[in-house]
């Protein structure tokens, strides 16, 4: 575990490097196991094109960038606790949604879609999101002050911290992906959203009985 004296700066700077480092390694990998032959016309039928204003792509977008802040918090608590608990849910959410977030920008690439859009953030889902300045880009996401906060602390304090803040990122998730799920024109953007919903509302019971066991509220 890190010692309180360690710079959360130069924390962070090593968290982001690692994240990146990951990143773009499971992006590689999504990339070549997505990425259809031509002698696969079924494969490149799924993978048909949408629309750069798509449900499809700005799921693939938006979900990108939350997903980036989940597994930029999971390194981040790994470092700041010694417990087992956390840190393998902290390590199943980096594996996951690296995985996840590296098929979502190979999928763009695929379709020869841009990774960003000038549209704000969840325009795709008929919501308005209005810059708040506090560094959360859209509802479910940490703002810079908490993430400063949970670079600073330590043990069980660093524990219920991300337990609280990855909830309330989950849910927002949840909601993200029903509306992929239910509004996605490919087969490849509907799955993925399924499935998201369901293995982040399993960790959010997980987190609400981790944080129930350290004597602490969602």
């Amino acid at each position: 575990m890190t010692s309180a004296t360690s710079s959360p700066p130069a924390t962070r700077r090593m968290v982001l490097a690692g994240a990146v480092v990951l990143l773009l390694a499971v992006g590689l990998v999504a990339l070549m196991v997505v990425r259809p032959s031509a002698a696969s016309p079924p494969a490149r039928a799924a993978l048909s094109a949408p629309a750069d204003d798509s449900a499809d792509a700005g799921f693939a977008r938006d979900m990108a960038i939350h997903h980036q802040q989940a597994v930029e918090m999971s390194f981040i608590v790994r470092e700041r606790t010694d417990d087992e608990d956390v840190r393998r849910l902290a390590y199943d959410i980096i594996n996951t949604q690296a995985n996840q977030r590296g098929m979502m920008l190979g999928w763009l690439d695929i379709w020869d879609l841009p990774k960003s859009s000038a549209e704000p953030p969840m325009a795709w889902m008929g919501h308005t999101v209005e810059p708040t300045g506090d560094g959360s880009l859209m509802p479910g996401m940490a703002t810079d002050a908490e993430l400063k906060a949970l670079e600073a602390a330590e043990g069980k304090a660093a524990e219920v911290l991300f337990l609280r803040l990855m909830t309330v990122h989950h849910r927002a998730g949840v909601d993200m992906a029903r509306a992929g799920a239910e509004t996605a024109g490919t087969d490849v953007i509907r799955n993925l959203a399924q499935g998201m919903v369901r293995g982040q509302q399993s960790e959010i019971g997980l987190m609400a009985d981790m944080l129930k066991a350290r004597g602490a509220k969602p």
